[in-house]
């Protein structure tokens, strides 16, 4: 067994502290399956403290008084921290998840920096107060940051996930808890650090790792006024129910099932090349992964034949290394679940065409080869349900009226992709999907724009002037009628 990274103390407040419990999370390597690392688990004292501080430093505290421009001065610290960081980050990040080092480097680190860059460089942009005129006078409209606020991420992009709700809710003044998953505690003490470093002052950030039954507890926590969740559809619905009780204000992003269609008169050569990292990103851990590939069915038969010869090119190895396209799962259970999905697509009568099964010759490791399904019914489950691995089911349709019927039968409504010859075509039909993030002849995620699901794929946005609302209330203020307040 190699070095074991040992942690010993929670950071909540600004410092690191001992927790109230001997609870422990441990780091399993996803290549060797041998723990490299182990870190305290917060337990509900934990989070009751969190919340504690994070309530004073609100209430009482300097952070929410402070200018926006003087906001901004202390997080671009926090920020340029992440880029002098970045390798490390994206190196341990790989070591915890099995992500490619190369995608690490892409949507684990500068993704995260590139928020950042987003929020610092809107703020002093930002309408924080608005004079309007109304029927009896003049009214200022004002935004306030929303309070206290907790950040709940999963584990497949860890930091990228926090910094998306850790952004927004810092530069409008909140006071933020962030929940790590149990699988991503380790990169958490690096954003720690990173905040000591940056002068983010005291009670202003918390980091509390822990399981599923402390999440449970943070997120029904009377103390807090908004909770940003980042995970599955079935987790998001417990948060929610959770923070009911107080009417915490909530934003959900959850799962996807996201289809990609490939219109009649699409060139292969470039969107084959274009759609395949877009379907197996990060081993398919990935709520915007375009798992579905809808294909007219009379190129349904060479669609599936160029998908397969370009799956088989994958390389999948340790995740390290710098050539890995596919890695390894998070954990021995994600394996398990893929390997189930697979089973149920063989039983429903679909057809693997490549992999379905573990890499030859890979004795350790939780790996599953890249899988292509073909002659997919979208009624099927593995056309249904979100897998969270890599395997993508390739299903026909009849015509362009039946491709959109198919993509918008599902539950989801995260994300989707349309591919042509004809771009303004292919926006019409974009225009027809009922999904909140969608690709034409590309796929992308822009910071300034809102990101986030229709259906069961989540509430509310993140990314963009909304994803800045989320953390605010707006207050009207009315005036006499023929007053003018200073600044306007």
């Amino acid at each position: 067994m190699g070095t074991v990274t040992e942690h010993g103390k929670l950071f909540i407040g600004g410092s690191y502290v001992d927790p109230a419990t001997g609870a422990r999370l441990e780091a399993i390597s996803p290549v060797t399956e041998e723990v490299f690392g182990r870190t305290p688990e917060a337990a509900p004292a934990d989070m009751d403290r969190a919340v504690a501080a994070a309530r004073r430093a609100f209430d009482e505290g300097p952070w929410p008084r402070m200018s926006v421009a003087e906001r901004v001065q202390v997080l671009r610290k926090l920020r340029d921290r992440y880029e002098a960081r970045s390798e490390e980050l994206a190196r341990l990040i790989s070591a915890e998840t099995g992500s490619p080092y190369s995608w690490s480097l892409l949507g684990q680190v500068w993704a995260p920096i590139t928020i950042w860059d987003y929020y610092l460089g809107m703020a002093a942009e930002y309408p924080w107060e608005e004079l309007r005129q109304g029927l009896l006078g003049p009214t200022v409209v004002r935004s306030e940051p929303v309070g206290v606020a907790a950040a709940i991420v999963a584990w497949n992009v860890p930091q990228f996930l926090a910094v998306s709700k850790i952004a927004p809710a810092l530069i409008a003044g909140c006071t933020v808890i962030v929940k790590p998953a149990p699988e991503t505690a380790l990169d958490s003490y690096l954003l720690a650090d990173m905040a000591i470093e940056a002068g983010v002052p005291q009670g202003v950030l918390s980091i509390v790792p822990a399981g599923r039954e402390s999440s449970a507890y943070l997120a029904g926590h009377p103390g807090l006024d908004k909770i940003g969740f980042t995970g599955s559809t079935a987790a998001g619905k417990a948060i929610l129910a959770a923070a009911a009780p107080n009417l915490t204000r909530v934003t959900l992003e959850l799962g996807g099932k996201s289809a990609a269609i490939v219109l009649p008169d699409a060139d292969l050569g470039t969107t084959i090349p274009s759609l395949l990292p877009l379907s197996y990103m990060n081993n398919g851990q990935a709520c915007v992964a375009q798992t579905r590939v809808l294909v007219q069915r009379d190129r349904y038969a060479e669609t599936v034949e160029a998908l397969a010869e370009a799956v088989r090119g994958l390389k999948v190895g340790d995740p390290l290394d710098p050539a890995t396209q596919i890695g390894p799962l998070v954990a021995e259970r994600q394996r398990d679940r893929v390997e189930a999905y697979v089973a149920k697509g063989v039983g429903e009568g679909a057809r693997v065409v490549v992999g379905g099964g573990r890499p030859r010759g890979v004795e350790k490791g939780w790996f599953v080869e890249p899988t292509l399904f073909a002659d997919v019914d979208n009624a099927m489950v593995i056309a249904q349900e979100e897998i969270f691995g890599p395997v993508v089911a390739v299903i026909p349709y009849a015509d362009e009226a039946d491709a959109v019927r198919i993509a918008n039968d599902s539950d989801y409504g995260l994300s989707g992709s349309v591919w042509s010859a004809d771009t303004e075509h292919a926006l019409a039909v974009a225009r027809r999907v009922r999904a909140g993030n969608y690709g034409v002849n590309t796929f992308g995620m822009e910071f300034n724009a809102p990101f986030g699901g229709f259906k069961q794929s989540g509430i509310g946005r993140e990314f963009g002037p909304e994803g800045l609302r989320a953390y605010l209330e707006t207050k009207t203020m009315h005036l006499p009628n023929g007053y003018t307040p200073e600044g306007f």
